[in-house]
């Protein structure tokens, strides 16, 4: 008996032993992640095989793992995988749940690559929806993310997809050119699945091209790729697209036979798809795992039995194995159960969060508009207000009304730059703002930034200093515009917390890779200074210092939250040091790629003098229902030695320039009766080349395709700068008399 014990108590070292040894292994990250990275492509692989359950199995094991040692990227391409399960099983609401979760954590982490394969899924689960128009912008959105990766084999399928959603648009033109690129890309990398479905859709399109003969020809290609490559999916939608191809054809006969044999094949792919999903292969999966682990336990059990010859111990250790089996199997049974009431549970979760996600949509949208009806009816009398002041300062004002005027003149140009900053901050939480580089001289740049804010520092008799770096040249192409707008927020947010001190600015070469430089700038004061707990949230909208700072020192709080998403555009990164009445240290930095020197525009006098136009003969038409805006706009034009006239509403605006020959239209867009937007459009059927500017307090970036539509030359934001006016104004008179006399 005593050597029954022996062996029970080597039986349990080894087991513990074993245990610690697997509990050392699932401690190891490394060992962890390369257990998850199979997983996911043993996932794959079962989506591939249309073996779902298996995929879901293993992903969800994956899951558990990642979310055990923190595997950001792994956890966001296994939501991506479940998002494209989901998809695949019929489940669109839970797909865009899971791949929602996967591009949150895929665009924290800039895991690029992935989250354009996520875009990808998004815009196929919208697509299957019919919401053709969302499918689309995903699809738009992964082509830019695989565009900057340089990943053009994975361009081609995105493309094609884009091709096919134009075509359920009945975009055929468009659906036509992005199918071709496809067809292009395929070729080049040797994709045959994506080729051969490229050319039967672009078949389609070629067909309501009025290109009867080769969109027939085109699918017929694609059709005998996807039979010698047996891609059955591909096969399936290629008979479909030739039967009502035949058809337009008047094929009658052709269209029938492959209408059947489209029947036929999906048909098959259905029963396969059926078998796959339904519920007795989740329970086989189930009973095979069971199974498989209970022969494993029966074979060490006998081999146990064979080396040692003993049967008592045999018998009581079968007894165990039985009984813990047993319950095994009562576990699994109960685990399956509670599953299936969990999964329903989260089905109604699913459909309350998609109800939210509605919500949340509406509200973004109705926040857009309001913006841009309040910015409209806000920019409308600033025009007034501005344009009065300039004309009353140009009139020899009395001395003690001088300082009144410029009051006036500050507080509009305030109420503008307010306004301005709240559509900048909108633009950019919903990725509106688009990076526009140009050759510019940085040096140059920096110090007319400097020399515009000077004013301001010699009121708070503050110094203002530049420090170029020698070891970095002076031009480069990138956004100016962008960085100009961080600078001068930066130095003018120094200016406003410095009083009788010093500020300076900096631009030092932090790397270099060839013609790539990554500048430092900074933007150094001795001012206030900002406490450690104010800096943490220094960023956010409308954020300042405390209420007190706010009343003595003014603005909006807008300026370093404009800061902070531009930096970010510009992929650079911004830092903060700050102590209590020491000052503050602004730093960012932002890539820059080397460029020529950029040569010195040349000036430009456009009114005065002028001998190109004879100014007497020019006609310009002021639809314009304000009153005050009628007056402003017309004194503007007198000034400048132009004559004009005025009409109240669009339908006036149409019969005159039916009767009329005019050299411009200034367009308002809201107006009582038909918008300016209409007007135009009915000009432009029988005038379609006069020069028709909208002259508009809307904001033009919400608006722009509207525009383009109606057939607006260009575009004029009230309130304008007249020197901006003035020289769009005389380009377009030069241009239209070159046109005449040629």
């Amino acid at each position: 008996m005593s050597q029954i014990y022996k062996y029970i108590y080597l039986i349990f070292m080894l087991l513990s032993f074993s245990l610690s040894a697997q509990v050392d292994i699932n401690e190891d990250e490394e060992s962890i992640q390369i257990n998850i990275d199979y997983k996911i492509n043993q996932a794959q692989q079962d989506i591939e095989n249309s073996n779902f359950f298996e995929s879901q199995k293993k992903l969800e094991e994956a899951l558990v793992l990642a979310e055990k040692i923190s595997s950001k990227k792994s956890i966001g391409i296994i939501y991506a995988k479940l998002g494209k399960l989901q998809y695949i099983i019929e489940e669109p609401d839970d797909a865009l749940i899971s791949l929602f979760k996967a591009n949150e954590i895929q665009r924290i982490i800039k895991d690029d690559v992935n989250r354009a394969e996520t875009y990808k899924t998004i815009g196929n689960v919208y697509n299957s929806k019919k919401d053709y128009r969302q499918a689309l912008d995903y699809y738009v959105s992964a082509n830019t993310l695989f565009d900057q990766e340089g990943l053009d084999d994975f361009v081609a399928e995105v493309l094609l997809n884009e091709g096919k959603t134009l075509i359920k648009l009945k975009d055929y033109k468009k659906a036509n050119k992005q199918l071709e690129k496809s067809i292009a890309l395929a070729n080049r990398y040797e994709l045959d699945k994506i080729k051969s479905s490229g050319m039967i859709h672009n078949g389609l399109a070629l067909t309501y091209l009025d290109k009867k003969q080769a969109g027939l020809e085109s699918t017929l290609k694609g059709v005998e790729l996807a039979k010698e490559y047996k891609f059955n999916t591909v096969l399936t939608n290629g008979y479909l697209i030739l039967s009502d191809l035949n058809e337009l054809n008047g094929d009658y006969q052709a269209s029938s036979e492959n209408l059947k044999k489209y029947m036929k094949l999906s048909d098959s792919l259905l029963q396969v798809k059926r078998a796959n999903l339904s519920p007795e292969k989740r329970i086989k999966i189930l009973l095979n795992n069971q199974t498989e682990f209970q022969k494993e336990q029966a074979a060490n059990l006998e081999e146990k039995i064979k080396e040692n010859n003993l049967s008592k111990l045999t018998t009581i250790l079968s007894i165990a194995l039985i009984t813990i089996l047993s319950l095994l199997t009562l576990s699994l049974y109960k685990n399956n159960n509670i599953r299936l009431k969990t999964n329903n549970m989260l089905h109604i979760k699913n459909s309350e969060l998609i109800v939210a996600m509605e919500k949340a949509e509406l509200a973004s949208k109705t926040k857009a508009n309001f913006l841009s009806t309040v910015t409209h009816e806000l920019r409308t009398p600033l025009y007034a207000v501005t344009g009065l002041t300039n004309m009353l300062l140009d009139e020899d004002p009395k001395p003690n009304q001088i300082q009144h005027l410029k009051s006036l003149k500050f507080s509009g140009e305030y109420l503008l730059t307010f306004i301005n900053d709240i559509l900048q901050i909108n633009k950019i939480e919903a990725n509106k703002v688009d990076v526009e580089p140009e050759n510019f001289n940085l040096k140059k740049k920096m110090t007319n930034v400097i020399a515009a804010l000077n004013n301001s520092a010699s009121d708070n008799n503050t110094q203002l200093h530049l420090e170029y770096d020698m070891d970095i040249p002076e031009t480069y192409n990138a956004d100016q515009l962008k960085i100009s707008q961080i600078l001068i927020n930066l130095i003018g947010n120094s200016i406003k917390f410095t009083k009788d001190g010093d500020i300076w600015i900096r631009a030092k070469k932090l790397k270099q890779d060839g013609d790539y430089y990554t500048i430092r700038f900074e933007v150094e004061d001795n001012g206030i200074g900002i406490s450690k707990e104010k800096q943490e949230r220094l960023f956010e909208s409308f954020s300042q210092g405390s209420i007190q700072i706010n009343r003595k020192y003014g603005g909006t709080g807008l300026g370093l939250s404009i800061v902070k998403g531009l930096i970010d555009i510009l992929k650079g990164n911004i830092y903060l040091k700050s102590e209590i009445g020491k000052g503050s240290n602004f730093i960012f930095e932002v890539p820059m790629k080397y460029a020529a020197p950029v040569a010195k525009p040349k000036k430009i006098e456009y009114f005065n003098n002028v001998t190109e136009i004879d100014l007497e003969n020019i006609k310009i038409l002021v639809v314009e229902d304000n009153k005050i805006n009628q007056m402003i706009t017309k004194k503007i034009l007198n000034k400048m030695k132009l004559n004009c006239e005025i009409v109240d509403n669009g339908e006036e605006a149409v019969e005159k320039v039916r009767t009329e020959a005019f050299d411009v239209v200034l367009m308002d867009i809201h107006m009582p009766g038909i918008s300016g937007l209409e007007a135009t459009k009915r000009i432009r059927k029988f005038n379609p080349d006069l020069t028709i500017f909208a002259l508009t307090a809307v904001t033009i970036e919400d608006k722009m395709h509207e525009f383009d539509e109606a057939g607006f030359t260009d575009i004029i934001s009230k309130p304008f700068k007249q020197e901006d006016f003035e020289k769009k104004l005389f380009e377009t008179l030069i241009e239209n008399k070159e046109s005449k006399s040629v």
